[in-house]
Parts: structure tokens; sequence; C-alpha cells
């Protein structure tokens, strides 16, 4: 920015990219912190486990044996994908819950 073009302005024209700048930092760290992190999410009473990381990449999906019905697969199906789509949705609202403490709650898209 060209000096003198909104005079009394350049110090804290300074100081605001400075701490844009900084912000943008604390984003990037927060985004590879919280997508690095493993977040479990589980259906049907612990039937079905699923953990996933924080860029919602699926890490492991734990069944467990008692809930493995020939006659309802319907029911399994049901709990996986209950609990898979639990687990993204813990994804989303830590990523959220984190970003919203770098950027005080502003409404940024990530």
């Amino acid at each position: 920015m060209a000096k003198g073009f909104m005079p009394g302005m350049g110090g804290n024209m300074q100081q605001m990219m400075m701490k844009a700048q900084r912000m943008q930092q604390d984003i990037q760290r927060v985004q590879e912190e919280v997508g690095n992190s493993e977040l479990e999410y589980s259906a049907g009473g612990g039937a079905v486990k699923v953990t996933i990381y924080g860029r919602k990449e699926i890490k492991s999906i734990e069944i467990a044996p008692e809930c493995v019905d020939p006659d309802d697969v319907e029911m399994l199906q049901d709990l996986v994908i209950a609990a898979v789509n639990g687990a993204i949705a813990l994804a989303d609202e830590t990523m959220n819950k984190e970003m919203s403490k770098v950027t005080g709650g502003m409404n940024l898209p990530f």
C-alpha cells in the first residue's frame, strides 16, 4: 500500500496485516493438528465403532461379533452407516470448535 494513501493508517494497517498472517498460520496449524487426530464414534451401544482422522479419513471399523447375524445383515449395515456418519459429524464438530478458538468465532469457510 502506498504511503499517504490513507494518512494515519500505516501502523494500524501493518498491525492488522501481521495479525491476519498470524491467524492464517494458526489456522494451518489447527487444520494439521485436528486433521491428524484420531476420533472415535460408536453406534448400537458399542456394537460398531469407527475410528476416523479429523481430515475425515476412516482409520478403522470394529464390529462386535455378537452383532453379526446372517439373518439380519440390514441391521449391521444400518449400524455401520450410523457409526460412519456420526464419526464424520464428530470430525466436523471438532474442526469447527478448534477453528473457532483461532478465529475468535468469525464464520470463515475452511
